[in-house]
Order: structure tokens, then sequence, then C-alpha cells
């Protein structure tokens, strides 16, 4: 059995080697709560990053052999871009992101303009980015002390006792902890243990997506997000890798309700048929296609708890959403730095309340986040004869991602935390 308290305090990011400068700090870090997280991607590691640089012992199991994500990318926004900063991840993520300024648009599929879209936060202190998921996976993997993650593990069995919560794995290992955070996606193997079994949600829509390097599309320009709204469908393009890769999606509707996945394959020629007849310049795209992945479209109805006793739960294996607002990776990591504050600030004895207080702060922004998602999916695949009225909505979505972006969960959770400590 492996426990995950041990003799040694986790390590500052910036010094995996020194070790505790006395005996009270050990004290001090024995009292607060263990955390074991569950899933290895960018939730999971986001929030071990924030709990470890509060100074908390966490371990971090996922189900894969390797770290790792396929080749698509993933649009980073300022609501997650100043929690990243605060756990010292701000110059990776200027180094591997691409940065999209405000010649970012809405247009429509003929490649009429529509309208400026929202990329930063209302101060225009914090900027979106284009990110690869596998470059998002590795920096934040690297910024762990080295022996935190735990591969070839995949959760299968829960227990929780008055003091203890207690994970069984696939391969006979156990792990114990005074908190489990269940980060292990829509499939979660954990988010039974909170609330019964609902069936996600297929929303008539496939997405093929895929990466093209800048060399093949050398006028492109790589400053800016762009998408194509049109009757039934929609067409994303923005950078990623600072600058060296496009990243594409093509939102289609489908009869076909095939499995949640990210990386069934996809077909190039029926992708350039599905926009066919649209802006030359998405032609220009599809034409340097020579592979692409297709994702059916699942989410599921916002749940009425996340919590029960020692268990948790984080990102996608809380609330899958849909990509429509691009905030399925961001909410995660608003996600893990609230329970990192909040977790920072108790001792073991007020696990349960913590978690609780943690479960009513984000229950409600992620829920609204989740329905707005699939409104402004059936805003942007509109089928009406008149675009008018839908083009003035795209305008006008501006004010509400100003919103989104100003939020900072931060002060939130330190006054969730302190009606606990009250």
């Amino acid at each position: 059995m492996q426990f995950l308290v041990d003799c040694r305090c986790p390590l500052p990011v910036q010094d995996r080697t020194m070790p505790c400068r006395s005996v009270f700090d050990w004290v001090e870090m024995a009292s607060r709560p263990s955390v074991l997280v569950i899933g290895g991607g960018i939730g999971g590691l986001f929030a071990a990053n924030a709990l470890i640089g509060k100074g908390l012992r966490v371990s971090v199991y996922e189900q894969a052999s390797a770290l790792g994500e396929i080749g698509a990318g993933v649009f980073v926004t300022p609501n997650a871009v100043r929690h990243l900063e605060r756990v010292g991840l701000g110059p990776a993520v200027e180094r591997w992101g691409a940065r999209v300024g405000p010649n970012s648009c809405y247009l429509r599929h003929d490649g009429t303009p529509i309208a400026a879209v929202q990329v930063s936060d209302a101060s225009g202190w914090h900027a979106a980015f284009g990110m690869h998921r596998a470059d998002f996976v590795d920096f934040l993997a690297a910024n762990l002390p080295v022996g935190i993650v735990h591969t070839s593990h995949r959760a299968i069995r829960f227990e929780q006792t008055d003091d203890v919560a207690r994970v069984e794995f696939s391969n006979g290992a156990t792990a114990e902890a005074d908190v489990v955070i269940a980060a292990d996606g829509i499939h979660s193997e954990l988010r039974p243990y909170v609330f019964p079994p609902s069936k996600p949600v297929f929303h008539g829509t496939i997405s093929y997506r895929g990466l093209i390097l800048r060399e093949r599309l050398p006028n492109w320009p790589m400053d800016r997000w762009q998408m194509w709204a049109g009757p039934s469908r929609h067409f994303l393009v923005f950078p990623v890798r600072h600058g060296s890769m496009v990243n594409y999606v093509g939102f289609v509707p489908t009869d076909e309700e095939m499995k949640e996945s990210w990386s069934a394959p996809g077909d190039p020629a029926v992708l350039r048929r599905e926009f066919a007849g649209w802006d030359p310049r998405i032609s220009d795209v599809l034409q340097q296609v020579d592979k692409t992945f297709r994702w059916a479209l699942y989410d599921r109805e916002p749940l009425p708890t996340w919590t029960k006793g020692r268990l948790t739960l984080l990102g996608d294996a809380a609330h899958p959403m849909l990509p429509h607002l691009g905030q399925g990776a961001n909410q995660a990591i608003e996600d893990g730095m609230a329970l990192a504050t909040i977790l920072a600030q108790v001792d073991r004895s007020q696990v349960a309340s913590s978690l609780l207080a943690y479960d009513r702060l984000r229950r409600e922004r992620v829920a609204e986040i989740q329905l707005g998602a699939r409104q402004n999916g059936l805003r942007l695949d509109s089928t009406a004869a008149d675009l008018s009225t839908r083009d003035a909505e795209l305008a006008a979505h501006a004010e509400f991602r100003k919103r989104l972006y100003a939020y900072d969960v931060l002060p939130d959770a330190t006054a969730a935390v302190a009606a606990v400590l009250r």
C-alpha cells in the first residue's frame, strides 16, 4: 500500500533539492490535508501545481502509461492565464503559447466581417493564448517536483472513513490521503461515488480538428483568433506553439451519435466537402489537411453536488461542457485555484466542510458557463434565413466575455474558506 504522507516536504518548484528548513515547517505541513489527484490532464496537473505552491502534500495518478495529449489546440483565456502566472508559469505560457490580439474576429461563412471578438480582460492586462495541448501538459508536469506524478494507475475503486480516503487502482496499488480530487474527465471512474451515474448528452455535432505547420500556410496571420459562422456550422482557426502552427476546428451537424473521443480519425475529403463554397481562406487551410481527428460533442447536465465527504470533482469530471465558449480547460484551472486556496487554510479536521465550501463556490458559475456554451453553439450554427439577429448577438457577446474573463476566483475562494474557519 502506498501512503502519501512521508517524511519529506514538498519542494518548491524553483529548488527541488532543498530540504525543509526546520521541523516547525514539517509540523505545520503535516497538520494540513494531504491530497490525491486522480487524472494527469490539464486540470489535474494545474491543481497539483497550485496545491504544491500553497505548501500541501500532493500526488497525481494518471491511467495512461505516459503523460500526453493528441495533436490539437486549446484556447487559454485571461481568467485562467492569471492563475498560471500565480503558480509561476507565466513565462511558460509566453514561450509555448501564441498570443492573440485585437484583430481577432467573427466572420460570416463568405468572409464578411461580423464583429471583433473579446480576447483580453477588461483591463487589457491579461491576454488569451492559443496553446498546443501537448505543450500545455508538458510544462504543467515539468513544473512539479520529481516523483509527484505516477502513470499507469487507473482508479477503479474509492472508499472513505471519517479519517481517510482510499483509492484502489487496476494494477493492484492503493493510495490514501485526506482529500481525493477526481480530475479524470467526462468518463470519470470516481464521479459515481459522488452522484449517481448519468448519460452524457450528445448535441448532434461533431468537430474535425487538427494542426498545420506554419510553413504550409506562410501568409496566414498568426496574431488572431478567427471564427467563420455560417448556416448550421462554423469554423475556427487560431495559432499555437508560439505561432509555428495553425490550429483549426470545423463544427458540423450529424445524426450519427459516435463515441466521445478526442482521437477518432476523420476523413479530410469529407471535411473539405462540409465547407465547400465558404470563404476561400478556409479552403486554403483545408487543402493543407492530410490528417484530421473527429470529435463528437457531449456534455452533461449540471450536477447538484460535486462533493461527498473527502472526495470532490474537478474539471470535466464535474462539469463537461461544449467548446463553444472555449472554457473547458479554463474552468478546470479556476477549479484548481479555488481548491488550493481553500485547502491551504484549513487543517485535516476541516476537510469535509472546506470541500463543501469549494462545491458551493464553483457550481453556480460553472453551470452558467455550461449552459452558455450550449446557447452560443446554437447561436453560431443558426439556420435562420436572416442572420442579422445572430450577427448582432455575436457583436454583443463581447460584454459577456469581458465579465467572464474579468472574474478572479481567488478573492471568492478566500472568502469561502473564511466562512469555514469562523
